[in-house]
């Protein structure tokens, strides 16, 4: 491994089907001012949101109600947001639902009390937080995101067309999450495996960048054949709990920080398909998704080694009597099969994007350094192209 480096991740989890039961016992832990985020009906219609509420109840708490979370959450919400914790000053923000409801939260969280436009401090401008930061806890019902257990808060600006992602230090991550894998199994086929590319997306991001024999690699390739296997049981069996235990765990640890430890690290995808999110407001993972193809067929020739040793590692493809590029070329077709077996969007013109959008998808497209191949605007606008069919 290279370089030097400091680890911490604050956040406690709870796991298993039992995990609402910690719910009173953090409560305990904050005043009586509980901001309560979630999204649409989903909460209500499981039977969840009528359980969290008699639980806040017990613990004697006050409840300030934020619903209306967007799969997308928009810089208008996080002001409306702002408005209620910081009018209530409230001392707790609970978030119920996705990676979006998380996301939402923790960007209220640090934007409650800043003096200053949350959105060009910490969206535009990428400052640290000097401000009180409102604690969030963490109820999760989809695997994906990972923002249970990081810093990570992306919002989208749509009259600026942008979609930004600010990852915060530990004072921001979720002080505890909940994460119980049956409030995952109402969740709709599209939207699971959305999520499920979103995991393997994360882990790639962070995989695909240095040469030298780091642990974490190994530790991703282990990780992204668990997902593998259980996201195939899963698209058949939606409440088989040995799959979406699994599941849910890796999308935990594919992106708490832990393996991205020594290494550079990519995001040239997640910035591209953030970009299309703000110009279509499609779903998160089928954006990536939707690019992934030909960003790495277009950056294999740069990385050769790692994406050979991905096929044989995670692909189990022999490398017996081919070439290194054959090898890797055979590997990504493997990983071309099984998202399309899973049900994933291949092509950004399902999303909606047309050919007048892709200069300025282009432009909104933040250029990452860390991995194999820093593109500029053209080669951009080329992969795009290769993504339209």
């Amino acid at each position: 491994m290279l370089g030097d480096f400091s680890y911490c991740n604050p956040t406690r989890l709870y796991f298993g089907e039992n995990s609402l039961d910690n719910l009173s016992k953090e409560l305990a832990n904050y005043g009586n001012k509980i901001m309560l985020t979630y999204g649409g009906g989903s909460i209500k219609k499981s039977g969840l949101y009528d359980k969290v509420i008699a639980i806040l109840k017990e613990s004697g708490k006050e409840i300030f109600e934020d619903p209306g979370v967007m799969p997308n959450p928009t810089v208008e919400k996080l002001y409306e947001g702002c408005k209620i914790a910081k009018e209530n000053d409230v001392d707790l923000i609970l978030a119920v639902g996705g990676g979006s409801v998380c996301d939402y939260s923790k960007a209220v969280s640090v934007s409650a009390w800043c003096e200053e436009d949350p959105w060009d401090k910490y969206y535009l401008r990428m400052e640290d937080v000097d401000n009180r930061i409102i604690p969030v806890g963490c109820i999760l019902t989809m695997v994906g995101t990972g923002s249970e257990m990081n810093g990570g808060s992306v919002i989208t600006n749509h009259e600026s067309k942008l979609k930004i992602g600010h990852v915060f230090g530990d004072n921001v991550f979720p002080k505890f999450s909940i994460l119980n894998p049956v409030l995952t199994y109402t969740l709709p086929k599209y939207q699971m495996v959305a999520g499920f590319y979103d995991i393997m997306s994360h882990i790639l991001e962070q995989y695909f960048s240095g040469t030298d024999d780091n642990t974490s690699d190994y530790i991703m390739e282990g990780l992204l054949r668990s997902l593998i296997h259980s996201s195939e049981i899963a698209v058949n069996d939606p409440e088989n709990y040995e799959a979406r235990s699994n599941i849910m765990w890796t999308a935990t640890w594919a992106l708490n920080t832990l393996v991205a430890m020594g290494k550079t690290t990519d995001w040239m995808v997640h910035m591209i398909g953030q970009s299309i999110g703000a110009y279509t407001d499609a779903t998160h993972g089928m954006t990536l998704s939707a690019v992934s193809m030909a960003y790495y067929r277009y950056i294999m020739p740069y990385g050769l080694d790692k994406f050979k040793r991905y096929a044989v590692n995670v692909w189990n493809v022999s490398p017996e009597g081919k070439t290194d590029e054959e090898i890797a070329k055979e590997g990504l077709a493997r990983m071309e099969d099984w998202m399309k077996r899973i049900g994933l969007v291949m092509n950004i013109s399902e999303l909606g994007v047309t050919e007048d959008m892709l200069d300025g998808i282009a432009n909104g497209s933040f250029i990452m350094t860390g991995g194999y191949k820093t593109l500029n605007h053209d080669e951009i606008v080329n992969i795009l192209k290769a993504s339209m069919k």
